[in-house]
């Protein structure tokens, strides 16, 4: 049985990209919260100095929480094919997480 007759109803996707498309670099993504969605913010983290750590925030992106939930589950994915193909990702044992002001994602 082919693709095509399993699902027929399935849409064919077409990729494009906007005119203010980028692409860019993030080390550091907080997250918040609401009923409504979730918000990621994407930003550059670099430490000066041992007490100190800068971040320097480039991009927010609003997901509804159907969204968010396919990302997770996508993302989970492509870590398990990633430590299979490299070995386990390991997180900095002094990594602690940055606190995010409290209040309501508008």
């Amino acid at each position: 049985m082919s693709a095509s007759s399993q699902n027929p109803l399935q849409p064919k996707i077409n990729l494009t990209q906007s005119p203010d498309y980028r692409e860019t670099y993030a080390n550091s993504v907080q997250v918040r919260v609401s009923v409504w969605d979730f918000f990621l913010m994407f930003g550059v983290a670099h430490q000066d100095a041992p007490d100190q750590l800068n971040i320097r925030n480039m991009q927010g992106v609003y997901l509804s929480p159907q969204q968010a939930k396919a990302l997770l589950n996508i993302l989970g994915q492509n870590i398990a094919q990633y430590e299979q193909a490299f070995g386990p990702i390991a997180l900095e044992p002094h990594h602690t997480p940055v606190p995010i002001p409290n209040g309501p994602v508008h």
